[in-house]
């Protein structure tokens, strides 16, 4: 087993909190002005609506190859170690992404990309529940899920008045400077004093070892299965309502860049204020029973939205909506740390997550295409179904009970 070095101060519950929110706001900031420019990266590269989709499309299939093999490298070298490699990764080729030159190469760099930000947040999650006292570790996680907001906020804001300006590529540029100052953050940061205890006292395990840890025993299994539906559910509607909804409103409504930008932030606004209504609510109630008031209001505020005509309406409307959709995120990360072993935190963690991420990546192509074919309204209401999902597997797969030790226990 290799010896973890500590010249550096072990990370505090601040330290941790900062460079966790840092990273995931890289990654909705990176995700969001994609969403932006994607019609001047259609008309510039001449890509048709498929082409441009699967820009997203394929980088959160790499998010889920980046989360598989970042989850076993930070359980195996360090939290941080491993957070500031994927930090690099994404940073050389979200630069290459400014010079691409047809769809190909461009399609190949954001893959790459995507997997430098598959680390992003179940790494930082398991950092949060390594550094955090458990009986914070709902509120705690759904911080972190509130720094992704952050970065679409920015995102938001900045980049109506910077893309007419810069263009593309030069926003791809602006990209990276998210990831310059979680870098240099995270660079004078030790490891959180959880994760090096660990590495004293339990072995090491191989990546077959630590996947076999996720369906260990049949309650694992439907634990696992439970919260990948759950992750599912979660970025498929997400992506999918966060990628279209500024060309919908746009084409439908005449909304321009910056009236769009406004209905994203004031969106996001909401989303922010949900995740952080779920984190106080599960440390105080049942979390379970936290994801059916979310999951049903979810399913009802999607059907109400898509019979909205009114643009005013609408806009302020999709803060409502926002705390419901996005809100759960908020319970993902307590969750998983709560549900599996220190030694597989963040492969269980970034596996989970990350894959149901790939599945949702599928959002912007399929709401692309039903929208095309049928109608937006068509597509909006195929959200509000696939919730209904989340209320199956909440019920009938998800453990009960909020243990505020690891519910499944260490091994070694």
């Amino acid at each position: 087993m290799p010896q973890i070095s500590q010249p550096k101060q072990s990370a505090t519950p601040a330290k941790a909190m900062l460079a966790a929110v840092s990273g995931y706001a890289m990654d909705g900031f990176d995700l969001l002005i994609l969403g932006f420019m994607l019609p001047a990266i259609s008309v510039s590269l001449a890509l048709d609506p498929s082409q441009a989709g699967s820009l997203v499309t394929w980088t959160l299939i790499g998010a889920v190859i980046g989360g598989v093999v970042f989850g076993h490298l930070s359980d195996r070298f360090g939290r941080i170690r491993v957070l500031t490699v994927t930090i690099l990764v994404f940073s050389v080729f979200t630069g290459l992404c400014a010079v691409a030159q047809g769809y190909w190469d461009l399609l190949i760099y954001r893959t790459l990309a995507g997997v430098g930000l598959g680390g992003e947040f179940g790494i930082g999650m398991a950092l949060i529940a390594e550094a955090w006292p458990s009986e914070k570790r709902n509120r705690a996680s759904a911080w972190v899920g509130i720094g992704w907001q952050f970065g679409v906020l920015l995102a938001a804001f900045i980049t109506p008045p910077l893309l007419s300006v810069i263009g593309w590529r030069g926003m791809f540029l602006v990209g990276l400077l998210p990831a310059v100052v979680s870098f240099a953050i995270r660079r004078s940061m030790g490891e959180p004093e959880g994760y090096t205890q660990q590495v004293k006292h339990v072995p090491s395990l191989s990546f077959p070892a630590r996947l076999k840890l996720l369906v260990r025993d049949r309650a694992t299994a439907k634990a696992s299965l439970g919260i990948f539906i759950l992750c599912s559910v979660q970025n498929f509607g997400y992506y999918g309502l966060m990628i279209w909804m500024p060309s919908y409103l746009s084409s439908n409504f005449g909304f321009s860049l910056t009236k769009s930008g406004l209905w994203t932030a004031v969106t996001v606004v909401g989303m922010t204020f949900g995740i952080w209504l779920f984190g106080v609510l599960a440390d105080r109630f049942a979390r379970w029973k936290i994801f059916l008031l979310y999951q049903f209001g979810a399913v009802a505020m999607m059907i109400i939205y898509a019979q909205l005509r009114d643009p005013s309406v609408m806009l302020f409307t999709g803060a409502l909506m926002g705390l419901f959709v996005n809100g759960m995120i908020g319970g993902y990360g307590a969750l998983i740390s709560d549900t599996f072993p220190p030694q597989a935190r963040a492969t269980a963690q970034n596996v989970l997550f990350n894959l149901g991420r790939g599945v949702g990546g599928f959002g912007p192509v399929v709401i692309g295409l039903l929208a095309s074919k049928f109608s937006f309204v068509a597509a909006i209401t195929l959200l509000a179904l696939i919730y209904l999902l989340d209320i199956v597997a909440t019920l009938f797969l998800l453990p009960k009970k909020q243990s505020r030790e690891d519910a499944l226990g260490a091994i070694g």
